[in-house]
């Protein structure tokens, strides 16, 4: 399946997060991360949706934290 890619503010309003969480969450291997710089895409596929309501679009809960990737050590 091909991903569903977006930029790191799209990312952060899929995920009720901010962009900052974004861009951790993939240098922490979390998600996945398509191209440098200011031409970076993520893929929305990899990241848990947040909860909105359906008529204000309205933060309701903000997405899970993706699972960290097998191969990371805890802290």
């Amino acid at each position: 399946m091909r991903p569903a890619l977006a930029t790191a503010e799209d990312a952060a309003y899929w995920a009720g997060r901010s962009v900052g969480t974004i861009w951790r969450w993939a240098s922490e291997g979390r998600i996945s991360r398509y191209g440098t710089g200011k031409r970076t895409w993520y893929d929305v596929r990899e990241i848990p949706r947040a909860d909105r309501d359906e008529c204000t679009k309205e933060l309701i809960a903000p997405g899970r934290v993706p699972p960290m990737p097998a191969r990371a050590k805890a802290a």
